[in-house]
């Protein structure tokens, strides 16, 4: 027996006995017959359109045929092949404004239908969903095929864009012939901003730089290096040596410090004519200010600085110490400690200074500075208060 549904297994056995393929009644047919099973419900087939892809049989062999599975089938609608290719064709189209919002209801043209044979019967301006829908029209009502209904109405439509384009193009010359004066748009607007944002940086780029600081009233302007950049091996220093010139790196103070541990106003003028009146001694060497003093910078005059600097401090204050009491003061307490490694950092100097120069032999001058214990003359010139605790000296034999 065949495969059978469950509650039609009473009819094929009714059927085979009929046929004597069945002798005996079986015991549970007459109760089945008087309680039969209940019928399942009716499946009715899907109402398909005539737009829905099928199976085509290929090189000729018939197609095969399957069961349609419990599944909903894609939707499909004339007009989104028709949309989908006029945009295709004409894609400035999407660029062009429209109106998103929609009314409660949505009421038909009132030319439609049969009636509607050309597209200038909705408006001299059409749209682009007021073309397919009148191609659509065209292959529904008026039975025409897709392919031609598509061009017809994409033609009608090129036709009527073209007339309004130049319709409205020389009305827009006539009014201003006419004197008419047309307000700028949101876009016009935010060139305009635009152009005045830039147009400000050509005047910031006029501004001088000088002028910039002078704005600022504390503002420090680094000024490049001036001098030379190369190492001169020391010939400056040799030459400053061998005239007896002294050197002095401690800063030099020319008025006595107050109580509160600030210069007057006065000391502040005196440091800005002393700035101003640099000038370059008959060796060469510039005669700075107490704040420009360098580590290369050597005068006869520095002498004659400090010694009037010390007679303005006894003057001014009797506290502060002078320059003898603190040679006296170092020479007890600095240099009889130091006094055998300056003496080798010196011995060292001049062997290399009397190399340069040929005053020193390779023989016995050499052997003689090393056994020889030579005494030192050191001049030492004090640090003032307030300006560092440092202290330099220079030794000459």
């Amino acid at each position: 027996m065949g495969r059978r549904i469950a509650s039609q297994v009473h009819h094929q056995v009714s059927r085979l006995m009929r046929g004597n393929f069945i002798q005996k009644e079986p015991k549970w047919y007459q109760p089945v017959l008087n309680f039969p099973p209940l019928p399942l419900p009716a499946k009715a087939p899907p109402v398909r359109t005539s737009y829905d892809q099928r199976m085509k049989p290929q090189f000729g062999r018939q197609a095969k045929l399957r069961r349609p599975k419990n599944r909903p089938m894609p939707i499909h609608y004339i007009e989104d092949d028709i949309r989908r290719q006029f945009y295709a064709d004409h894609p400035f189209e999407a660029f062009r404004p429209a109106t998103l919002i929609e009314k409660g209801d949505i009421q038909l043209h009132e030319v439609n239908g049969a009636s509607w044979t050309r597209l200038r019967q909705r408006g001299r301006n059409p749209q682009p969903e007021d073309a397919i829908q009148f191609a659509v029209n065209l292959h529904q009502i008026h039975d025409i095929p897709l392919s031609q209904a598509y061009a017809q109405a994409i033609a009608q439509f090129r036709s009527l864009r073209s007339e309004h384009h130049i319709s409205t193009t020389f009305a827009v010359m006539e009014a201003e012939d006419l004197g008419a004066v047309f307000v700028h748009g949101e876009i016009e607007h935010a060139f305009e901003k635009e152009k005045r944002a830039l147009s400000t940086w050509e005047k910031l780029a006029d501004v001088d730089e000088g002028s910039l600081a002078a704005r600022k009233r504390w503002k420090m302007i680094a000024e490049r290096h001036i001098g030379e950049t190369d190492w001169s091996r020391g010939v400056q220093y040799v030459k400053m040596w061998q005239a007896g010139n002294r050197v002095n790196y401690s800063p030099a103070l020319t008025r006595p410090i107050e109580e509160n541990g600030e210069m007057g106003m006065e000391d502040d003028e005196d440091y800005e004519e002393e700035d101003e009146d640099e000038e370059y001694d008959d060796e060469g060497v510039a005669s700075r200010s107490s704040y420009d003093v360098e580590e290369d910078d050597i005068g006869e005059s520095e002498e004659e600085d400090y010694e009037e600097e010390g007679e303005e401090e006894e003057e001014g204050s009797s506290d502060l110490l002078t320059v003898e009491e603190l040679e006296d003061l170092l020479e007890e307490q600095i240099l009889g400690v130091d006094d055998l490694e300056d003496g080798e950092g010196e011995e060292s100097e001049w062997e290399e200074r009397g190399e340069e120069e040929g005053d020193w032999e390779e023989g016995g001058k050499e052997d003689e500075w090393e056994g020889e214990e030579f005494e030192e003359e050191t001049e030492v010139v004090p640090a003032p208060e307030g300006k560092g605790s440092e202290f330099f000296d220079f030794t000459k034999k």
